[in-house]
């Protein structure tokens, strides 16, 4: 198995008063059984918030479990507006009708009102909605029940993203993470051990699916590279980084799949170098490719358990929920899971395909649309989203357990 080489690029500061982090990733050509041995750094473990001083019979004291806060990073399905303050980024959604339905308006988040991050905050019952990082006053206090460093258009790869201008990629999250959040939250709560601090928290990551639709399907470098090789390097590149959250004292992990990015309204309005034949309203090529991807990001939870004792995670699989929705819409209270909710501009208008026209009209009836714009669903999606991922007790819609009884779990010191 041949994996493509990635050529990677230092990333632009987003805090004027932090050094700038640069980012390398070092891909070499590996067979497909050392990528999924490789895949299995991903770890997430159960480790808890508040101390118990209880001996149990096997005279091994533990911590009861507790969910903190979050650290969020990603794209922008979980975004909560860190684009607005990169100047020369052309995916924001800090304008009308983003955030018609949202309590404190448009604030960057890709979608009427709540997005799957904020949902499951309010199961868990966070104080607050995470502040974004690029925002500069988000330290101190207000980086207790955590951060969010997601950054719409970005990817598991360097150079997603390129077309929307600046971006943050997932390396230089993570980068900014350790090097900026990590010392303020650590002195914060008074101890230096991460360890110590960052079990009590949720290690949130909803990426890969641009790295289909904005690099894959559109370079011309890759038409000689076959679907599964560039899949085998996007996650061998998203378990390194996972390792490294790990290794600086990561333990509770969700990963979210991609969606089925082949049904949304911008795949049938791209127009894209390698373009995927069309079945049922979908577009095949880019459906294959999530699910593709989303069995490699599920095969990370087995593989991983022998070779990180002690840690947990969740898989989230919301492409399977979408797709329910788009099989059965009545059902589940939906009436369109094809057209976009608010007016896009098209290709032909000298939009993209994907985002709602700057104060441009929404439909009345957002509750029962799949997609708010060209790619991003509306809240009643990430509500069942958020909901399933909390609650549910299918291994289909969550793997291999929900976010409810992993924020109940118990480990030992």
């Amino acid at each position: 198995m041949t994996i493509l080489l990635v050529q990677t690029s230092n990333q632009k500061q987003t805090h004027k008063s932090r050094p700038r982090i640069s980012t390398t990733i070092m891909i070499r050509k590996t067979p497909l059984k050392f990528i999924f041995l490789c895949l299995s750094v991903l770890a997430y473990s159960s480790t808890c918030s508040t101390t118990s001083t209880t001996s149990h019979s096997s005279g091994v004291a533990k911590e009861r479990a507790g969910i903190k806060g979050f650290f969020i990073f990603g794209s922008s399905l979980v975004d909560n507006g860190n684009n607005n303050y990169l100047q020369n980024s052309v995916a924001k959604a800090d304008y009308l009708p983003y955030g018609i339905d949202f309590p404190l308006g448009p604030t960057g988040r890709f979608t009427n009102g709540k997005n799957v991050v904020d949902l499951l905050g309010d199961h868990l019952k966070l104080p607050s909605f995470i502040p974004v990082f690029t925002d500069p006053s988000t330290k101190g206090s207000k980086i207790v029940h955590g951060v969010n460093y997601a950054s719409a258009a970005s990817g598991i790869l360097d150079d997603t993203g390129s077309l929307a201008g600046q971006v943050i990629n997932l390396k230089q999250q993570i980068r900014n993470f350790e090097k900026v959040t990590l010392p303020e939250l650590e002195a914060q709560v008074g101890r230096r051990s991460g360890g110590g601090v960052l079990p009590n928290y949720l290690f949130i990551v909803g990426t890969g699916g641009n790295d289909y639709s904005f690099n894959y399907f559109l370079s011309k470098s890759n038409s000689n590279v076959s679907l599964q090789a560039f899949t085998a390097n996007l996650t061998a590149s998203l378990s390194q980084q996972l390792k490294k959250l790990y290794d600086l004292g990561a333990r509770k992990f969700v990963l979210m799949s991609v969606n089925p990015i082949g049904c949304s309204p911008m795949a049938m309005t791209m127009v894209m170098t390698n373009r995927p034949a069309r079945s049922n309203g979908c577009v095949q090529g880019l459906n294959r490719a999530a699910h593709l991807f989303n069995t490699y990001l599920k095969s990370l939870i087995d593989v991983s358990k022998p070779l990180m004792p002690g840690s947990t995670f969740v898989y989230v699989n919301s492409y399977k929920i979408i797709r329910d929705i788009i099989k059965n819409p009545i059902s589940k209270g939906f009436k369109d899971t094809s057209s976009p909710c608010c007016e896009v501009a098209s290709l032909s208008e000298g939009g993209n395909g994907v985002l709602c026209k700057r104060g441009g009209r929404a439909c009345a009836e957002r509750s029962s649309h799949l997609f708010f714009d060209g790619l991003h669903p509306t809240e009643a999606v990430n509500i069942q989203i958020a909901s399933k991922a909390y609650e549910s007790d299918l291994k289909t819609e969550v793997y291999p357990t929900n976010i409810k009884n992993l924020a109940k779990s118990y480990v030992s010191n």
